[in-house]
């Protein structure tokens, strides 16, 4: 089968032939250069309007045979250059008289990751201009385990270059200059698997316009950006228990990221693999090979369906391509067990969790985030237990030493034992925590132990806090419900018992709030051409 790819979803006007047969990828492309500030929508669709029917010229002349297919980038990005791609790649398909594939940008990053590595059933770090997401396949679809709550990470990266006055794509240059820079600390915004860029953009500005060398400033942000990504990133293979890490996405092409991802994996004993650049930034090569396996599917679209979505979310769409089964890995608690936070060696009765140091993050802020989660952890699991949560007793604590000595509880993770009455369990846990002030800030479904008598007893409270705010319950709640899309078989069903459960106890107004940060990541709204 030979494929033609058309890709035009923000800044860079791409067409690209796949032979699948020979396993070969031809790509032809021309970028978006603004002359100052980040991305124009009115610009960026000229261009596309320009250069989108050369580049398809170039690819068609490249293709070793007839054509079996047209494949187009359907979103997400910008409507305006979605719109002039989808024209051309459905015009094209009924000139040559071929199917026609809508694919997902955000999936067709992941696929090439998986495609070029061989790997079966990776969890996905999308880091691009306009996102910052991991996803994993669970149940027919790719999940999203975490997103950005704010903007993308080359976005974010591209708001403080533009404050400094450099012209887009600010990566490379904050990449460059980050060489010659020391170390400077920033906020570290991590909620369970979602994270958030703003205020550490609003830090690094005020931190450059108060006199701190851009060096400095470069090499703060890439350090805190980057470790929080892999640390999610970890926190994603933790959860599903798989063993394989693609990188996707046109920020993939930082050195310092890609080294962070792979010494996390090579501590976790898992395989990473980062596509070659041309399959990082946004190309339509990854266009064409998803689009060789949709159609061999038979996953194409009639004309009059084929209509653009700025908003197109990945787990909206149905893994057609795919027969195989995602299995889940249980816990082996006969040696010691690598969480995404610390390293658990079981006892009889105790367990001794020890958060050792993480190569990949920069020694200072390593330090601090192992003391101070040590210290949290030990003082909110012993609060929460106060105010009638169970919970492990804690036995003892070193925070130097960043180890705890915690009572051994629960005979499987909730990941386990998903049913109604469990996660309604935990509901009125979280409903307790929050009427307490306490934010538990990674309740996932590993995060959580069962009983054979069904109790269910909340566990690592590292990552949380007290608050007075709806807004940091509401968080909570959508961690939660996350982790269970990601994991569980009827996610929905359990989810509204989980809701309910809540709702008992709970101050409706959290989940008012829940609703809104639902429509508030990377793809809130939903707009269709």
């Amino acid at each position: 089968m030979r494929v033609l790819g058309v890709e035009g979803t923000a800044w860079c006007a791409s067409a690209a032939v796949f032979d699948a047969d020979a396993d070969s990828v031809d790509i032809f492309s021309e970028a978006y250069e603004p002359a100052s500030g980040g991305i124009h929508p009115r610009e960026a669709a000229e261009h596309m309007r320009e250069h989108v029917p050369q580049v398809v010229e170039r690819a068609l002349d490249s293709a070793d045979g007839p054509v079996d297919a047209v494949a187009f980038s359907r979103g997400p990005g910008l409507g305006p250059c979605l719109r002039i791609a989808g024209t051309a790649a459905r015009a094209l398909a009924q000139s040559l008289d071929v199917p026609l594939v809508g694919v997902n940008h955000m999936v067709a990053h992941l696929e090439i990751g998986r495609h070029r590595s061989g790997f079966d059933s990776p969890v996905c770090l999308n880091a691009s201009g306009a996102n910052a997401h991991v996803l994993g396949y669970h149940g027919g679809r790719y999940r999203v385990l975490g997103e950005t709550m704010d903007t993308g990470i080359g976005n974010a990266l591209d708001k403080f270059t533009r404050h400094v006055g450099w012209s887009h794509p600010g990566g490379p240059k904050v990449e460059e200059h980050a060489k010659d820079g020391e170390y400077v600390e920033f906020p570290y915004v991590v909620k369970g698997m979602d994270f958030s860029f703003s205020g550490i953009m609003s830090a690094a500005k005020q931190a450059y316009d108060d006199g701190e060398p851009v060096e400095n400033v470069c090499c703060g942000l890439q350090e805190t950006t980057f470790a929080m990504l892999t640390e999610v990133a970890e926190r994603a293979l933790s959860l599903s228990g798989r063993d394989e890490l693609v990188l996707g996405g046109g920020v993939g092409q930082n050195a310092r990221l890609r080294e962070m991802l792979a010494e996390m994996c090579e501590a976790r004993d898992a395989k990473f693999y980062a596509p070659e650049p041309r399959f990082l930034r946004d190309n339509a090569g990854m266009i064409a090979v998803l689009g060789a396996k949709m159609a061999a599917a038979g996953d194409t679209l009639d004309v009059e369906d084929s209509g653009v979505d700025s908003d197109f979310r990945p787990d909206e769409v149905p893994v057609t391509w795919r027969d195989d089964e995602d299995l889940f890995v249980a816990v082996d608690e006969r040696g010691d067990v690598k969480g995404a936070e610390a390293t658990v060696t079981f006892d009889d009765d105790r367990v001794r969790k020890a958060r050792a140091s993480k190569p990949y993050r920069h020694p200072e802020l390593d330090e601090t985030l192992r003391r101070e989660r040590t210290r949290q952890e030990a003082r909110l699991t012993s609060a929460a237990r106060r105010d009638g949560v169970p919970t492990p007793v804690v036995f003892d604590v070193d925070v130097h030493g960043h180890t705890l000595e915690l009572e051994r509880v629960g005979d499987r993770d909730l990941r386990d034992a998903l049913t109604s009455e469990h996660v309604a369990s935990l509901g009125r846990h979280l409903a307790a925590l929050h009427d307490a002030d306490i934010v538990h800030g990674d309740p996932t479904t590993r995060n959580a132990r069962v009983t054979d008598g069904g109790r269910v007893i909340a566990i690592d409270f590292g990552l949380g806090f007290t608050s007075h705010e709806v807004e940091d319950y509401a968080m909570d709640l959508h961690v939660f419900e996350q982790s269970l899309a990601g994991t569980a078989a009827d996610a929905d069903v359990l989810r509204q018992a989980f809701e309910a459960a809540y709702a008992e106890d709970g101050d409706a107004e959290v989940l008012d709030r829940l609703r809104d940060i639902e429509g508030r990541g990377r793809y809130g709204g939903t707009v269709r051409d």
